[in-house]
């Protein structure tokens, strides 16, 4: 166990700080220092607002790209955070949410529609049109093999049970009406969203 300090050995070391600080007071340091402003991370980016992907809360997220704006050549997402003028989290993210620009960056994102064929162990890759082509077809022929148009009483009922519609979380609220308008148009019953709030 160490003995107590002495107040003859506090002063002394005392003097010897304040000797080595006038030192360094008077410009004698040993290296100089390199003073410099750190540059803004956000300077010169693009602010878009979104919606989180991940659940059902539907919280806001800001996101700053940036990228020369050379024509079709696309920004790249910098940096993400919750939107303080959100009514849903008030700027405030869930882990996953803060997460988000690793999902973004992830070489294993999936970025492009892929298709397993019957009796496939495979996956392969498709066009954007081919896959809204053959989700255009399986809903035709669905729904031509099941619309009722009455029901046992004679009622016109022009309904689509066989089929259900999920809306996202992370779309507009404008893009979510208009969604629900199209599935009420083709018939659909079991519609439902993703969003709870």
């Amino acid at each position: 166990m160490n003995a107590p300090m002495s107040r003859r050995q506090f002063f002394r070391i005392c003097a010897a700080g304040m000797g080595s600080s006038s030192v360094v007071g008077l410009g004698l340091s040993p290296g100089a220092a390199l003073a410099e402003v750190r540059a803004y991370k956000l300077a010169r980016t693009t602010e878009t607002r979104g919606t989180c992907p991940y659940c059902s809360v539907s919280c806001g997220v800001v996101m700053y790209s940036r990228g020369d704006k050379a024509k079709n050549v696309n920004d790249r997402i910098i940096h993400i955070e919750g939107d303080p003028d959100h009514p849903v989290n008030r700027g405030t993210l869930c882990p996953k949410g803060a997460a988000l620009l690793d999902m973004v960056h992830s070489p294993n994102r999936l970025m492009h529609p892929e298709v397993r064929e019957p009796g496939a162990k495979e996956w392969k890759q498709i066009s954007w049109d081919e896959a809204l082509n053959r989700v255009a077809k399986h809903m035709k022929a669905d729904r031509d093999a099941d619309f009722e148009e009455k029901n046992d009483k004679g009622e016109t009922v022009s309904r689509w049970n066989s089929t259900a519609f999920l809306v996202s979380s992370a779309i507009t609220n404008e893009a979510g009406y208009l969604a629900v308008k199209m599935a009420r148009g083709m018939g659909m019953v079991a519609i439902d969203t993703q969003a709870r709030i």
